[in-house]
């Protein structure tokens, strides 16, 4: 009897023992994961490399769209639009000297050119008349005849010669091609204007989006880059949540999936919906995979809350993401 209750005793005690090693390989799913806030800051920096004149925020402050940031030295600038509106100005004078007539007098003095011409034409027509008619009995010579034909044609080209004249001057005083020449320089010298008033316009920045300052990254005094950022801005729509998920877990995760993040001072759980998956591990074991390395193996995974609810997180601050009841195990 004593030696049946030693062998019961021993095999209650070799299944405790397997039951807890087979446990401990277990990986139960999680009832959540840890993780913590972040953002995607909106970096401002000039379009052009200058010298930082102001910087009109401070950080912390809050900015709408269209607050001024920041602005540079804008000299070189303002003396470049000058030049392209004085060039600008003389390419529309050279223009309008083409295309202009003659001066009032030298037109009055075609018009009176071209009535003395007429007078003379009749003049010579009468004079050829009364030529023609008088030669029949004798009264004028054929020589004589043959001048008057000869001054009516002179008389005849010569108004022809001044009625060209006449719209000459009248006519624009440049060639077709010049004048199409000279209106392609009117409109490069415009454009050459808008350009310089874009670049003085960059000289002074302002914000984009409402947001909150996060950081000035550069002083008054300091040469900018272009590109190089001067104040970090983040949007409240911006935060977003990281946390990691293990490979056993990753199947049950779907990009579009909702989840509840959870935060010291947040009050009610804020939703969220899952926006990425990484395709590949965070950390990788630096041996070849086992099923006890398996479990070493963690995806990022990121959620994003309504900008509203957003607002409520801060960019570092550790949070518990929760998942919903469609996703929980």
């Amino acid at each position: 009897m004593r030696r049946q209750s030693i062998i019961l005793l021993g095999a209650l005690v070799a299944a405790a023992v397997a039951g807890a090693v087979w446990w401990s390989h277990q990986a139960p799913a999680r009832k959540s994961w840890q993780g913590y806030a972040e953002a995607d800051y909106v970096k401002v920096g000039p379009t052009q490399q200058g010298l930082l004149t102001e910087v009109s925020v401070a950080r912390g402050a809050w900015v709408d769209i269209g607050t001024p940031l920041f602005a540079q030295d804008g000299t070189v600038d303002r003396a470049a639009r000058d030049q392209a509106v004085r060039q600008l100005q003389q390419a529309k004078d050279q223009l309008a000297n083409l295309e202009s007539a003659a001066k009032p007098t030298e037109i009055e003095q075609a018009e009176a050119n071209l009535a003395d011409s007429r007078a003379t034409i009749e003049r010579s027509k009468l004079d050829l008349d009364r030529a023609e008619a008088l030669i029949k009995n004798g009264a004028v010579s054929f020589q004589t005849l043959d001048q008057r034909r000869a001054d009516y044609r002179s008389a005849t080209a010569r108004v022809s010669a001044m009625e060209a004249a006449l719209a000459q001057m009248r006519a624009p005083m440049g060639r077709k091609g010049e004048i199409v020449a000279q209106r392609s320089a009117v409109e490069a010298s415009q454009a050459a204007v808008e350009m310089a008033d874009w670049r003085l316009s960059q000289r002074s920045v302002t914000s984009p989006v409402a947001a909150r300052v996060a950081d000035v990254l550069a002083r008054p005094g300091e040469t900018v880059a272009a590109g190089a950022p001067v104040v970090s801005l983040l949007p409240p729509g911006n935060i977003f949540v990281r946390f990691f998920v293990p490979e056993a877990e990753l199947a049950r995760i779907h990009r579009g999936d909702a989840v509840k993040i959870r935060c010291d001072g947040c009050g009610a759980d804020i939703a969220a919906t899952i926006s990425f998956i990484a395709p590949q591990p965070e950390y990788t074991p630096p041996v070849i995979f086992s099923e006890e390395s398996r479990a070493k193996l963690v995806y990022l995974i990121e959620a994003r809350p309504p900008p509203a609810q957003a607002a409520l997180l801060n960019p570092g601050q550790p949070v518990t993401v929760l998942p919903t009841p469609e996703n929980a195990p």
